[in-house]
Formats: structure tokens, sequence, C-alpha cells
């Protein structure tokens, strides 16, 4: 039984050893894998611990909504049958500008429920005071039918909004 013993214990020990081996290569390579990208966020991002106050968070919704919050707001948020008043600048993906409040320079006023999809969802996420970025997909923008003669039938739109009030 002694001997039976005997070859039991090293034996045990093979896994424990082929591991701390295994780790000790790994961690000696001179060479490191390239990182592999990261599939976007689908929930918010909490900014880092030592992040500024005005850090971004960046959300995207189950609609496609990507919603960029760049400055917080302190007021309210708008419901659905709200009626607000912001600023917003649009532009296509390639940065062209499609339509401008603040280059007109007079903030809009409509209903919350009045507008596209993108819109109605994004402003709900804001609070009076809050500045932010929504990426559009055509499904709650447009659609195949666009907005002649501006926008065209499926364009992925982009909208920097700051919610100035709620009337």
């Amino acid at each position: 039984m002694s001997l039976s013993l005997a070859l039991i214990r090293p034996l045990a020990l093979a896994p424990a050893v082929a591991l701390a081996l295994a780790l000790t290569l790994a961690c000696s390579s001179e060479k490191s894998a390239p990182a592999t990208p990261q599939a976007p966020a689908e929930k918010a991002a909490a900014p880092a611990p030592n992040a500024p106050a005005n850090a971004a968070t960046t959300i995207e919704l189950p609609s496609g909504l990507i919603l960029t919050m760049t400055q917080a707001g302190s007021g309210p948020s708008p419901s659905a049958t709200d009626t607000v008043r912001v600023h917003y600048h649009g532009t296509f993906p390639d940065g062209s500008v499609f339509d401008s409040s603040v280059n007109r320079g007079q903030p809009a006023t409509f209903a919350v429920n009045r507008v596209i999809k993108c819109w109605t969802e994004g402003l709900q996420l804001m609070k009076v005071g809050a500045k932010a970025s929504l990426v559009c997909p055509p499904a709650i923008a447009y659609g195949p039918r666009g907005r002649p003669p501006k926008i065209p039938a499926n364009s992925t739109l982009h909208f920097d909004v700051e919610l100035l009030g709620i009337q």
C-alpha cells in the first residue's frame, strides 16, 4: 500500500505542475495577442471613478437609437405629451448639415410625440438643461420615404440636441 501511495502522490501533483508551467510560459511571453475589438455597449456605460462630472454617457436602446448624454440637465424630463423648446443641429453621417435651429438662431418648439420616433424616445431620457447626441437609424427617423428634398430615403441621422425647456 505504501508503494501505491508513493506513485499516486506525484501523479496527483502533475496537473498542478502543468498548470503552473503553462501560466509561467504564458506570462513570460514577449509577444502579446492583438486586442479584440469590443462590441458596442447596449447599456449605460458608467463613467470611470476619476472621470470629470460632465463625462459623456452613451446608451443604445432596443429601437437602435444611440444616445450620448454630453451634458447632464437638472430640470424635469418631458413626457411624450409635453411640448418642448430645443436647439438642435442635424447632420448626415458624413457631417453635412441638413437642418439646424442653432444656425437659424431660433429654438424650435414642438410636442414630443409629434416628431420622429428617435426624438420622442431621446427627449424623454433628457432633463431640462441637458445636451445629447442622437444617432437615429432610418427605422426611427424618416425610413424608406425620407423627407425630400433634404433627407433621402433610409438615411441615418445625427442630431445634437439641447433641451431648453418644457412648456
